[in-house]
């Protein structure tokens, strides 16, 4: 049976919408699904439109939604849309709606950076070494099971969020003499959520094609787009 996907894009380019988006249309289609590219979320309000939708894969940084579209987003995972994305595509979209962060249930806060006088004066300055650890959930779960502990040098996203999400890695940031906070911050990596009848998958990392291109990223988030898929 075949399931179809939307992909909404858009939003800051410094997340590379368009060629971050494209590397999934393969692997989606490859798994059934008749894929549709919008470059603007008013799609969401489409009230025709999104009940035949299984998935929508969401790629929009630091943006806004209309109440329109906002209501026809919350509508469609409540009633069994699939919602996935990465790094600030999903974490980061819309910071003007607090009713898009409870769907989402985590909010990116910031990328703490390198030291001072390390930092070359382009976005390279949050560039750092960090670890991904999968939870105890994560070893079992079907989005990052085999999946070990791996390292990243890219942005590492501190998450504000609440306690209806399940997660399934963390990362933790320490604590540095140029930074102000006083002891390390765990913050969720992977995570998903129910939401109604819909299931919500968010992976932090994906700052750019290259990060999204590691095996152990590129695995998780291909998993987590099935997840969170409508099941026929």
């Amino acid at each position: 049976m075949t399931r179809r996907a939307l992909i909404v894009r858009g939003g800051w380019d410094g997340h590379h919408p368009i060629a971050a988006t494209e590397m999934f249309v393969p692997f989606l289609r490859q798994n059934g699904f008749d894929v549709d590219v919008e470059e603007s979320n008013e799609v969401y309000a489409d009230v025709e439109r999104m009940p035949g939708v299984d998935l929508i894969v969401q790629a929009v940084t630091m943006s806004s939604i209309s109440d329109d579209a906002l209501r026809g987003l919350r509508a469609a995972v409540e009633a069994g849309t699939g919602l996935a994305g990465w790094h600030g595509g999903i974490a980061d979209s819309y910071r003007n709606s607090s009713d898009y962060l409870q769907l989402v249930g985590g909010q990116f806060a910031t990328h703490p950076g390198r030291r001072p006088d390390e930092r070359p004066g382009d976005e390279r300055d949050n560039y750092l070494d960090y670890t991904v650890e999968i939870s105890e959930l994560g070893r079992t779960h079907e989005i990052t099971a085999g999946i070990e502990d791996f390292t990243l040098h890219t942005e590492q996203y501190w998450v504000l969020h609440d306690d209806l999400i399940d997660v399934l890695a963390t990362t933790t940031h320490p604590t540095q003499e140029y930074h102000p906070w006083h002891r390390p911050i765990v913050s969720p990596a992977v995570w998903t959520r129910l939401w109604g009848a819909g299931r919500v998958f968010v992976a932090t990392p994906g700052h750019a094609p290259e990060v999204l291109a590691d095996p152990n990223v590129r695995t998780i988030v291909e998993r987590g787009l099935l997840w969170a898929a409508r099941t026929p």
